[in-house]
């Protein structure tokens, strides 16, 4: 019987790797902490941990699962079958199968625990892996042992291969008994190495001239062109941008507009200048820490580089708590630096301990400590009460003739500011009778009392002594109050409404929902005759003026029945944020009416109060009514909630800080400084103007020796805990002594030699880049649930030479292997472009793509790379390459984001007026990187393409094949303005024959010529589009477009056949 269950494993164990179904071969060893403790903790735990200890047995810990329980030893490092943990989980010798009452381990996961026993049962506790040596072979995960240069390999087919890359695959390539492939045709290999290396194509011409040049070096000639071409930078500026989660605006649901386009720049320039990957890092973490160089607009790049850390999105929602925004903020820096530089989920141990790799809870805010001395404040929005929200420092970027301008603009924006805060004896008597006319104000308002109080949907509607409305009972999505009530008054101006606190709202109100808040989309008011509602007439307002909000009011939906209907994403209104003390206060809201009313023998009033908002929660919870005959009646709104009881103070009974308060007060709305306020106006409006760049930018506080942050308990921001100093992760070799623990400290002690990760992870994105996959597939988790490396001595034979350079006695230098040449290796330090032109020098990368039966049955995914790479573009490269054949594109570099065509309606935003303006001129066909990423509605065929919102760091994009793709180039306004532009381009620069024009067309999309069954097709195609523009020639004209032109029927048939050039496959495919 036991026989039977190991055979029937055996096989089963066979069968799912041969269908790579399930992932522990030959790629990889087992590893305790990635494949036993889980199924440990997941299955066995329960009933044999630290809580229970059934038989008493436990598996939670090394010691006490070695020593056994009761009856015996669990596990017998070496000896499976002497072990009765495997005896007790396959249900043998008459006992019952563990786990007890729960379903059967997998038999893959039995077999794990089997293979782990028989190699010797090594338990590594995550504490222990930063103190175990990488003599000690696998105990510790692959990923924390430093790289070691590895000794490139000896093939058996020695006429393969360029430079040891090959090696290394040719070596595993002959183990698995599979050969490389053929190089790959020079248009092929041609078109690849440009669209890895710049991500355009070649044009005809530079095919042409490739082709003709038949010396040995041609290829490489291409390379250097392309490694020093300014359009490099641009390329590879695309995926960091990614993991830098770059984006023009703020993200969450407002997601207000950012100026970042600086940092994007620095990027660029920073891949064109070939910056060493080191100061590439050490500049974007810490570069406002290094020392200022004497160059000024050196130092300036070096301040725009902490953009990176900028990148992160910002709360700006009403009522946001600062400090937990805050808070999240440096979250997701740590998440994104481990992310990008240690390759690691460090994100799982914000609120424990990672369950799978060692980083310890504690670890993770030890990190978080080097962000949390950051320069910042809490600033206020639009001056706002409510809207408080984190701000850092902006770097103005002048140029000479705005830095002299506006020297000259704030020295008299200083002297006029500090006029408008020095209080003189004459703003004292002015402020004496103003106060008395404010008070006077105040009571001239006659509240309304209430005589008929009804509800829509069922809100309960009170009315109380002060006249006021309590609301209680249900809360529904839609509800309007309607009240009834009358008055003597005559020549009424305008309607009050005051929104109340009261203790038995929601943290006291003023309004509905869970936070006090409210939101009233409208409100109608009818006045009639006091004995004769049916002449009533509705009043007709001008004006809404509030003493506070978060929303925005729109007169024409908030007085009429226009704004009944609004979207629910979309409300309007008078919102008010109530989520902390300072905010939660009673508020006024004052509508003048168009022309004052009344009636003889007084007015019937019937009020409506419209929550139309669609959100549950949104009423307002207790109000009252007045009207006025003032001819100025916003005035009592002027003064805040929180200045009202100061006015009602005498004036020897006020604190010095309230007199302050209600004297700055005065001073912004007196007419004896008005001229000054206007002038101050005009200046701040004439800076403005100027036009100055900014770039957001991170700084340090002073006087930082060792960084701290509270550790939060559960990672709740709510749960602060015992103070934590500055670290790195405690397993990982440690900081230097040399260096501070600060984040120039951290920075430098990433791209140090005793980091196992950096270099990995850099060369191995950089790989993923070229071939699709990395040599690790999962680029950002190298931890124990990562996949282990296809190629593990290539990977480390890549780091070790990106973070050493070409060393003198390596295998390079020494020529010791026999296919190391001098070509293509790396010369110095973080070299990136030497990285790349190792990679595209290599036989490996040079193969042709072809897929053949044995490579599909053995290798669908090319991890053996047997074959060159084939993947279709990514979307920036997709609209790029139309444009770039098209002959549209844009070789400007730089500069702010650019708004090319994108269909109507986009840009609808709750809470922002912003509009899509498309870019006229070359703006409208820059390369896609600088078009303008707005989170909350990013550009659509990027998305449509597997973009992404750059809402988080992304390491790997998802690559899709959809119909809406292809939809997308076919019916796309930008794309049919490609294919009109390349037919075109087939017309002038084709020749004169139609065989010439559709091969020129076929070259420029494929740079390849077209089989004769290929133009044959699309001479077809084009004979057959001219009948049908032939027979209606409005279609020719909705194609062409271009009405001046002649002969359009022959170029709109030319057009349809330039946009199925542009949607092939091939064309969008890198092979």
């Amino acid at each position: 019987m036991r026989a039977t269950k190991y055979l029937l494993l055996a096989l089963f164990v066979l069968t799912v790797i041969s269908t790579g179904q399930w992932v522990v071969s030959a790629f990889q060893q087992i590893e305790f902490v990635r494949d036993i403790q889980p199924i440990f903790e997941s299955q066995c735990v329960a009933c044999h941990g630290a809580k229970k200890a059934a038989g008493q047995l436990r598996l939670d810990g090394k010691a006490s699962a070695l020593k056994g329980g009761i009856s015996g030893s669990s596990i017998v490092p070496g000896n499976s079958k002497a072990s009765l943990l495997l005896t007790r989980i396959l249900g043998e010798g008459g006992q019952a199968q563990m786990p007890m009452g729960g379903d059967p381990l997998k038999p893959e996961q039995i077999e794990l625990i089997r293979q782990w026993i028989d190699a010797g049962a090594v338990w590594v506790e995550k504490s222990e892996v930063g103190t175990l040596k990488s003599e000690e072979g696998p105990a510790i995960h692959w990923a924390y042992k430093k790289p070691v240069r590895p000794t490139v390999p000896v093939v058996k087919n020695k006429a393969w291969g360029r430079n040891p890359i090959d090696a290394f695959i040719l070596a595993r390539l002959e183990k698995e008994g599979l050969q490389p492939a053929p190089e790959a045709s020079k248009e092929t290999l041609l078109r690849r190495v440009y669209l890895d290396l710049i991500g355009l194509p070649p044009s005809v011409k530079e095919l042409d001239a490739f082709l003709a040049d038949n010396s040995a070096n041609a290829y490489e000639k291409v390379v250097d062109q392309l490694l020093a071409s300014r359009h490099f930078g641009e390329r590879w500026a695309r995926p960091w941008l990614d993991l830098a989660r770059y984006a023009d605006s703020n993200g969450y649901e407002k997601d207000n507009l950012r100026v970042m386009w600086k940092y994007r720049d620095w990027v660029i320039n920073a891949f064109n200048q070939n910056m060493p990957f080191d100061q590439f890092t050490i500049e974007q973490l810490a570069g406002d820490m290094l020392p200022k160089p004497s160059d000024e607009t050196r130092a300036k790049e070096q301040l725009i580089a902490t953009g990176f850390h900028r990148n992160t999105l910002i709360n700006q929602e009403g009522g946001i708590d600062p400090e937990e925004a805050r808070f999240e903020i440096l979250v997701d820096r740590v998440n994104t630096t481990a992310t990008v530089w240690l390759g690691s989920t460090m994100g799982c141990a914000q609120c424990h301990n990672h369950k799978y790799d060692p980083f310890s809870q504690k670890d993770y805010y030890k990190l978080y400590a080097f962000f949390n001395s950051a320069q910042y404040e809490y600033g206020y929005q639009g001056g706002g009460e409510e809207t408080r929200w984190v701000k850092e420092p902006i770097l103005d970027l002048p140029s000479p003739e705005q830095e002299a301008r506006r020297k000259v603009l704030e020295a008299e924006i200083k002297q006029i500011e500090t006029k408008l805060k020095t209080q003189t004896p004459e703003l004292d008597s002015a402020q004496s009778l103003w106060e008395k006319e404010m008070l006077a104000e105040s009571k001239r308002w006659v509240v309304l009392e209430p005589q008929e109080i009804k509800s829509l949907n069922g809100a309960v509607l009170t009315k109380q002594s002060d006249s006021s409305v309590l609301a209680s009972g249900p809360n529904p999505e839609a509800e309007i109050y309607t009240i009834t009530t009358s008055t003597s008054l005559k020549n009424i101006t305008a309607l009050r409404l005051e929104a109340l606190t009261d203790e038995s709202l929601p943290k006291g109100g003023p309004g509905r929902d869970p936070y006090g808040n409210f939101l009233l989309t409208g409100i109608e008011v009818e006045a009639a005759p006091a004995n004769n509602r049916a002449k009533a007439q509705t009043i007709s307002f001008k004006t809404a003026t509030v003493d506070n909000q978060t929303g925005r009011i729109e007169p024409k939906k908030f007085f009429t029945k226009e704004g009944d209907s609004l979207p629910i994403d979309k409300p309007s209104g008078w919102q008010i944020n109530a989520t902390s003390d300072i905010t939660r206060v009673n508020r006024n809201a004052v509508f003048a009416a168009e022309k004052p009313f009344s009636f003889i023998g007084g007015t019937t009033l019937t009020i409506k109060l419209k929550h139309l908002a669609g959100a549950v929660g949104q009423g307002i919870g207790r109000f009252r009514l007045s009207v006025i005959t003032s001819t100025d009646p916003s005035k009592i709104t002027k003064i805040s909630a929180a200045l009202k009881p100061v006015l009602a103070t005498p004036a020897n009974q006020r604190t010095a800080k309230q007199q302050q308060d209600l004297a700055s007060l005065h001073r912004a709305q007196t007419p004896l400084l008005k001229a000054d306020r206007d002038r101050l106006e005009g200046l701040q409006k004439s800076l403005k103007d100027l036009g100055i760049v900014t770039a957001l930018i991170v700084g340090e506080n002073p006087g930082y020796e060792r960084p701290s942050a509270p550790f939060r308990n559960r990672g709740s921001f709510l749960s602060p805990g015992e103070k934590v100093f500055a670290d790195v992760p405690a397993f990982l070799p440690r900081m230097p002594e040399n260096l501070p623990y600060n984040r120039l400290g951290l920075a430098k002690w990433l791209v140090s030699d005793e980091n196992p990760l950096t270099a990995r992870v850099a060369v191995n994105r950089f790989w993923e880049a070229i071939f699709g996959r990395g040599l690790v597939l999962t680029a950002e988790d190298f931890g124990t649930q990562g996949e282990a490396p296809s190629h593990p001595e290539l990977l480390d034979w890549l780091a070790v030479e990106f973070r050493n350079g070409t060393e003198s006695g390596s295998d390079l230098a020494s020529g010791a292997n026999p296919l190391a040449t001098a070509r293509g290796t790396v010369p110095e330090r973080w070299n990136i472009k030497a990285l790349l032109k190792t990679i595209v020098m290599s036989a490996t990368y040079r193969q042709d793509s072809t897929v053949t039966p044995v490579l599909q049955e053995k290798d669908p995914y090319n991890r053996l790379l047997a074959r060159g790479p084939r993947f279709r573009l990514e979307a920036e490269a997709v609209r790029d390459l139309g444009l770039t054949v098209s002959g549209l594109l844009s070789s400007k570099i730089g500069g702010p984001s650019v708004f090319p065509l994108q269909p109507e309606g986009i840009w609808k935003s709750p809470y922002s007026s912003e509009k899509w303006t498309t870019s006229e001129g070359e703006d409208r066909y820059r390369r896609s990187l600088y078009t303008f990423i707005r989170r909350t509605a990013p550009f659509p065929q990027m998305m449509t393409f597997d973009g992404t919102s750059r809402e988080t760091c992304i390491v790997r994009r998802v690559r899709t094949n959809t119909p809406l793709q292809a939809l997308t180039l076919l019916n796309d306004e930008g794309a049919m303005e490609n294919a009109r532009a390349l037919a075109t381009r087939m017309l002038e620069e084709g020749g004169a024959s139609l065989a010439e024009q559709l091969t020129y067309g076929f070259r420029s999309c494929l740079t390849r010529k077209p089989e004769p069954k290929e133009l044959e097709r699309l001479t077809a195609l084009y004979k057959q589009q001219l009948r049908n523009f032939t027979a209606q020639s409005a279609q020719a004209d909705k194609v062409w477009k271009l009405t001046t032109e002649t002969n359009k029927p022959e170029k709109a048939a030319l057009t349809m056949v330039a946009n199925v050039l542009l949607n092939l496959d091939e064309t969008v495919t890198k092979e």
